[in-house]
């Protein structure tokens, strides 16, 4: 202890680092603790939050000094001011940060960032006015008028630093050749918006406070001589800021004399104390003590601030104020003369005007009169206008009805050329199925005639070759017989020729069997070669008959098409007559009114009183004369135009009832003509049945015949094998006799096929010819049918444009010529309009009273000077 104590005889001054605890915000946001302190192990950790990564760096104090990390270069401005942009640029806000420089020397605040100009007024007001130090009312402590600086970056922090310590007060020492002589305080202060869940702004704010004391007060060690200033022992205890800084002052004899102010005098009563703990004692109660008087002397201090604030704020309102009334009177002012010279003015005109009233007061009481009359007259002649603008107004309206009448006649129209027209479209695409319905049964009747010609032509072919190999068969059997049966021939011949006989009579009874049969396919075929035939015939006069309906009925169509258009022939004349008729009774009209009108008028001129009423009376009977004729003319049109609706409606009426019966035959032939074809459809299959059960037939009573042929071969075979040898020459002539018979039935048999199968080829080509006959009557039919349809189509739109052009082009309504006087209200005067007519006539009056009564004039009189504006009022504080 006693060698500390003599390390610190040198030494006045110690500066201790305390780190300021969490408040109970900041425990309650979770902020995060940079600084951590271990008593125990004697060292403090610093955590540094970069880029979302903690840094963390240990400084460990020993008795040689702090051992950290960090390069001897970076203090602890450029440390902080890159952590607040770095910290402030991850977090995204939206954020502002200002920053002040003070200096505090001999008692006395410098705004260091003041501009220059600034600085050097400051210097000359310096001895009037000094920066005050004030408490904010929260406990902290401000100081007004000093300079604020909006940086963005730590560099431009940097260089605020640079202008500002360039502008300290410094003075070379025994120490240093440039030591600062004043304290200086480098404010940082941080503004952040921020946005709650609830769509609210929040605004947060921090300040950090960066405080370089001055150099060293030692006399022995450094010579300088200035008065150390202590109020930065109750600034440097501002809330909010990183660090609070406490001096504890160790006084030794050679300090020199002090300002006489309490903290001195509490300084030397503690220099005088012999212990250290009691001059820390002391020290810290009065300090406690002079911050309890400062507050309260700031609290004082910020409401007479308040009250001075209100006070100028006042006395700015009030000079303001009195600007706009000065500038209010002044134009009063200029406004009251002006009007004083118009008053004048006016008071010369009002005696002039009664002058010319009073001389005109003879002359008004008839002219009155005779405005009274004018205006009976003129209220007559405005209800006989009335009533003839009722009746042009109803004229027009019937005109509107006509005009409706005909846009519906050529509305109705349209719709029923256009069902007329769907109507056949439907009718062609029905008789079109039709024909293709029949085209399609000829085509299946063709295919099943030729499937049917190809089987039996096989069939025939087959029974040629049975009837072949039967042969051969019969051959053979003959010869074993003549091998087997020379020793019996005798008895072999009689044998063989009763075997023959009974052969023969039975070939000759199932040859006349088989003759029946095809006898019969040959009369079914025949029938129905008659029946396809009758068919063709049939279709081809039920298609002819269609088709002369169809004729007809486009000829009744075509006869009514040529009514209608003749009637709309006569109804474009009677329009143009009727429009003709009525311009010219127009016409006739206006000229005989002008005429009347200017003959009525000079006579007028004559005599208004006694000829008025005549000539309201001629006019009027003029106009419903008039309005008579045009109305019993419009009455004829109307007529004639519902006869010639009624003469169409009729013509349309013929025509939908001759279209309805035509369809109604086409759809009852068109369904007589399905049902025949139905009808012979099956008939054909029923003697396509009857012609299969035919050859059936014919080939049961070959097999039977086979059957019985096989067993009286047997029979034979029997009797021949017990008389072989007694039968070899007539074996010998069995064969010869069988050869040659085989040879006449073989050619029987194949000039038979083939007469078969010519008959069956002629038959075949005769149906398909035909066939071809009935495909191609279709075909002419369908293009009829299609021709008829374009045609109906062409001549459809024809009348549809027709229509058109006739009701919407050439029939011209009744338009008005722009020469009909429009309806207007006439401006009848009042009695007082009419009072007052009664002075006007007044030139010669008025110069007669400017002859008496000169008018002086206005700029001759002399103006009175204005009032002079009011100063404004001075501040008197």
């Amino acid at each position: 202890m006693s060698s500390r104590h003599e390390k610190e005889k040198g030494v006045n001054v110690q500066v201790l680092l305390r780190c300021r605890p969490f408040s109970d915000d900041e425990l309650r946001n979770n902020a995060p603790q940079v600084v951590t302190c271990n008593e125990y192990q004697r060292e403090v950790s610093v955590s540094q939050n970069i880029a979302g990564k903690h840094i963390d760096r240990t400084f460990i104090f020993d008795k040689s000094g702090p051992n950290g990390e960090l390069p001897p270069g970076a203090g602890v401005i450029p440390r902080a001011v890159k952590q607040i942009f770095d910290t402030l640029e991850g977090q995204c806000a939206e954020y502002s940060v200002k920053v002040t420089f003070l200096e505090l020397y001999n008692e006395e605040i410098t705004d260091l960032l003041a501009p220059d100009e600034i600085s050097k007024i400051a210097l000359e007001e310096k001895q009037k006015k000094q920066l005050p130090l004030m408490e904010d009312g929260k406990g902290g402590v401000l100081v007004r008028g000093l300079e604020e600086e909006i940086v963005t970056s730590a560099f431009e922090i940097f260089t605020l630093l640079e202008r500002g310590s360039a502008k300290r007060r410094t003075a070379e020492t025994l120490l240093n050749k440039q030591s600062s002589r004043s304290h200086s305080l480098f404010s940082v202060t941080i503004h952040i918006k921020e946005a709650t869940p609830e769509g609210e702004e929040l605004i947060k704010c921090g300040k950090l406070n960066l405080v370089d004391l001055a150099g060293s007060e030692n006399i022995s060690r450094s010579g300088a001589r200035e008065v150390c200033s202590y109020n930065l022992i109750a600034y440097a205890q501002l809330p909010g800021t990183g660090f609070c800084f406490v001096h504890m002052l160790s006084w030794a004899q050679c300090n020199q004399l002090f300002s006489s102010n309490e903290l001195l005098y509490i300084m030397s009563f503690v220099i005088a104390s012999s212990f250290v703990l009691v001059i820390v004692q002391a020290m810290a109660d009065q300090i406690e003590q002079m911050t309890v008087t400062m507050e309260n002397h700031q609290k004082k201090t910020e409401e007479l601030q308040g009250k001075y604030d209100d006070q100028v704020q006042q006395c700015c309102a009030l000079s303001n104020k009195l600007d706009a009334t000065q500038k209010d009177l002044d134009s009063t002012t200029e406004l009251l003369s002006n009007t004083e010279d118009e008053l004048r003015l006016c008071k010369y005109s009002l005696k002039e005007r009664d002058f010319i009233i009073s001389e005109q007061k003879k002359a008004e009481n008839a002219l009155a009169h005779q405005a009274c009359v004018l205006r009976a007259d003129l209220e007559k002649s405005q209800k006989d206008n009335a009533s003839l603008f009722l009746k042009i107004a109803r004229e027009d309206k019937l005109n509107a009805d006509n005009r409706s009448t005909v846009n519906t006649f050529t509305f109705d129209l349209t719709q029923q050329l256009n069902t007329i027209s769907s109507s056949l479209v439907a009718s062609v695409s029905r008789q079109r199925e039709h024909l293709q319905c029949v085209e399609n049964l000829c085509n299946s009747f063709l295919q099943i005639h030729d499937k049917a010609y190809v089987e039996l032509k096989q069939k025939v072919s087959s029974s040629r070759a049975l009837y072949v190999s039967h042969f051969e068969a019969v051959q053979n059997v003959v010869h074993l017989h003549k091998a087997g049966s020379n020793a019996a021939l005798e008895e072999l011949s009689a044998l063989a020729s009763c075997n023959s006989q009974s052969i023969e009579a039975f070939l000759a009874a199932e040859a006349v069997e088989v003759k029946s049969v095809f006898n019969d396919l040959h009369d079914i075929l025949s029938s129905h070669q008659g029946e396809m035939a009758h068919l063709a015939r049939e279709l081809r006069q039920r298609f002819i008959a269609s088709t002369e309906h169809l004729t007809s009925t486009s000829e009744s169509i075509h006869g009514c098409v040529d009514k209608i258009l003749e009637e709309s022939k006569r109804l474009k004349c009677h329009a143009t007559k009727v429009d003709e008729i009525q311009m010219k009774s127009i016409a006739e009209f206006r000229n005989s009114y002008e005429e009347q009108s200017k003959s009525e008028a000079e006579k007028l001129i004559a005599d208004m009183t006694s000829l008025v009423s005549k000539c309201m009376l001629r006019q009027k009977e003029m106009v419903e004369a008039k309005l008579d004729s045009l109305k019993d003319s419009a009455i004829g049109n109307k007529i004639f135009l519902d006869g010639h609706v009624s003469t169409i409606d009729g013509i349309t009426t013929d025509l939908k009832r001759k279209w309805q019966d035509s369809f109604s035959h086409a759809d009852s032939s068109f369904k007589e003509n399905a049902d025949f074809s139905a009808a012979k459809h099956c008939r054909m299959e029923l003697l396509m049945q009857k012609c299969g059960s035919s050859a059936d037939t014919a080939l049961k009573r070959w097999q039977t015949m086979q059957e019985s042929l096989n067993d009286m071969g047997k029979q034979n075979s029997v009797a021949i094998d017990a008389h072989v040898r007694n039968m070899h020459y007539s074996n010998e002539q069995h064969d010869a006799e069988v050869e040659s018979a085989r040879e006449l039935v073989e050619e029987d048999i194949k000039r038979n096929s083939y007469d078969i199968i010519q008959c069956f080829d002629g038959l075949s080509e005769q149906e398909k010819s035909s066939v071809s006959e009935v495909l191609s009557t279709s075909k002419e039919h369908s293009e009829t049918i299609q021709n008829l349809l374009n045609d109906h189509s062409q001549q459809s739109a024809c009348i549809e444009q027709h229509a058109i052009d006739t009701f919407g082009q050439k029939y011209a309504d009744y338009e008005p010529t722009g020469m009909t006087p429009v309806r207007s209200e006439p401006d009848i005067p009042g009695k007082e309009t009419i009072e007052s007519l009664r002075a006007v006539p007044m030139e010669a009056l008025q110069e007669e009273f400017r002859e008496n009564h000169p008018f002086e004039s206005v700029h001759a009189k002399q103006v009175k000077p204005p009032v002079a504006p009011r100063e404004p009022l001075l501040e008197i504080n």
